[in-house]
């Protein structure tokens, strides 16, 4: 079997199923990929096969996302601690010992969670507008900050807008130029996901727990400023959600951090694949594994 083909595999974990890509040489170095909101795996699929010629890729979906379990919103505690668990107990089953984390959107505070409580497992980030300052979040955080300050039904249902098919594609379409490269399938699956029974309920609990990532961002930077771990910031510079100057920040506590810019919008992937690729490439193969 090529190294490049990709397997479609679940693991469970506290009884949950956990849906994962995998591609490479289970001899060769992990990469671990975390997908962000409103997403799933799916959003990698150009990317692993670039990767896993000369790296293991694997990819998971959060729970509440993709292929993973989505457990009703009144039974499971929705919030980053827990999503992180579950993806701390399946790098734990896998018996990850040593790899990468590349992270966007959600997948960031999961990943520098990870990161913080594993330092000498994480060889290296990629960070693919995968915000951890705040100078990075833009104006289009306004709706989101007052559901955190003033966490009422109103405000939660303002939010609700955040979750239709016009705001999805909103995020895939602003800041493309050539809009031809966005694949319909792209925002059609993740709208699939969204519109699953009480799916609206889980996002808006993890929409008022984003809060919780905001008021960790000082403890992911004392670990960069501990760690010196190395990273690659490659961001779509027309990201709505994230700023660039979100990208530029990590040289605050990792003077030597990587930072490339791509003239493309939050899933900078869909555009340029292959240049951001080729980065990651030349980084991974930097990195002591």
């Amino acid at each position: 079997m090529k190294t490049n083909t990709v397997k479609h595999l679940t693991k469970k974990v506290d009884g949950l199923s956990i849906f994962y890509r995998e591609a490479g040489s289970k001899d060769a170095p992990v990469i671990l990929l975390l997908h962000g909101f409103p997403t799933s795996s799916f959003m990698y699929r150009n990317l692993i096969p670039i990767l896993s010629n000369e790296f293991r890729v694997i990819a998971p979906d959060l729970i509440g996302f993709g292929y993973s379990d989505a457990p009703d919103y009144k039974e499971f505690d929705y919030t980053f601690d827990n999503l992180t668990k579950y993806i701390q107990g399946f790098i734990d089953q896998l018996d990850l010992k040593r790899f990468a984390i590349q992270v966007f959107d959600y997948g960031a505070p999961v990943g520098y969670r990870l990161a913080v409580a594993n330092p000498e497992k994480v060889t290296g980030i990629i960070t693919q507008n995968g915000n951890a300052y705040e100078e990075g979040l833009s104006e289009n955080w306004a709706s989101t900050q007052r559901y955190w300050s003033n966490p009422s039904e109103e405000n939660r249902n303002a939010l609700r807008e955040l979750l239709t098919p016009e705001m999805i594609k909103f995020q895939y379409f602003h800041g493309v130029s050539d809009k031809s490269l966005i694949a319909p399938e792209t925002y059609t699956l993740d709208q699939f996901f969204l519109d699953r029974k009480d799916n609206d309920e889980l996002q808006l609990d993890l929409f008022k727990n984003y809060a919780t990532n905001v008021a960790l961002y000082p403890t992911f930077h004392q670990y960069f400023r501990e760690s010196q771990v190395p990273l690659l910031a490659v961001w779509g510079n027309k990201d709505p959600f994230f700023l660039p100057a979100g990208a530029e920040a990590f040289k605050q506590d990792l003077p030597k951090a990587i930072v490339k810019f791509f003239d493309t919008g939050h899933f900078a992937l869909e555009t340029h694949v292959e240049e951001i690729g080729a980065e990651i490439l030349n980084f991974l193969r930097s990195l002591e594994n």
